[in-house]
């Protein structure tokens, strides 16, 4: 009579901390959102995690505050300062600046999730995107534009206009429309494999950008360059 095997041992279940089971829930909830959108039920979202609906509750009693705490690991927590020091520092070109800059905010954005929740979430209450978009216009934009002023030699302290903002939004939503293509449309970007020339196509639009900006915004304007040519020939 052949003896059967002894059973192998069940592995205990891992018992994870406070911080563990509240990590694992915010975690699982960025990749349901990020498939589903943020209509997704949460009783669906915990039968996903692996976790009881009770328990989900008992981390995150409203689907807002999951939302929120989503929106500040995924969104908030990407930014560094030292994106500010590069932006900042007074012994770097325009260029260099800007390069380096969306070089580095382009790994960080570029990313699955953190696309498809930021669409999804326009698409329904706009609550990310409208708070992203605060962080952005209070730390970012005004630096770019300042740089922009500096490379362009021109002396100004005043409230970036629309059409600069604009301007720049043209070269900020062309680098995360990179993303767009690849996490929303599933398009592939031209002549890319993954992300191996994401730096190049970046390096173009900001050389791009800061070629232009001077002629489109800055240039002065016929007449006026007619009257000061006329003074000085009078003088």
């Amino acid at each position: 009579m052949t003896k059967t095997p002894p059973a192998e041992p069940i592995a205990a279940r891992k018992r994870l901390s406070t911080a563990e089971r509240e990590q694992q829930i915010v975690q699982g909830a960025i990749r349901f959102f990020s498939d589903r959108g943020l209509d997704g039920q949460l009783r669906d979202l915990a039968k996903n995690i692996g976790v009881t609906h009770a328990l989900l509750y008992h981390y995150f009693p409203t689907k807002q505050a999951l939302i929120d705490r989503v929106y500040v690991e995924l969104f908030e927590g990407l930014w560094k300062p030292e994106w500010e020091q590069i932006l900042d520092d007074p012994a770097l070109d325009a260029h260099t600046k800007f390069t380096r800059f969306y070089c580095d905010y382009a790994k960080a954005i570029f990313r699955r999730d953190f696309v498809r929740i930021l669409v999804f979430s326009g698409l329904s209450d706009r609550y990310i995107p409208d708070r992203f978009f605060v962080l952005l216009r209070e730390r970012l934009f005004p630096r770019l534009i300042r740089e922009t002023r500096r490379h362009c030699g021109v002396v100004s302290r005043a409230k970036p206009s629309a059409r600069e903002l604009e301007l720049l939004m043209g070269l900020h939503g062309g680098i995360f429309y990179i993303g767009l293509r690849r996490w929303v449309y599933e398009q592939a970007v031209h002549g890319a494999e993954a992300s191996e020339h994401d730096e190049t196509y970046i390096c173009d639009r900001v050389q791009g950008y800061l070629l232009s900006v001077k002629d489109v915004l800055y240039a002065e304007k016929p007449a006026a360059k007619a009257a000061k040519t006329s003074r000085t020939r009078s003088a």
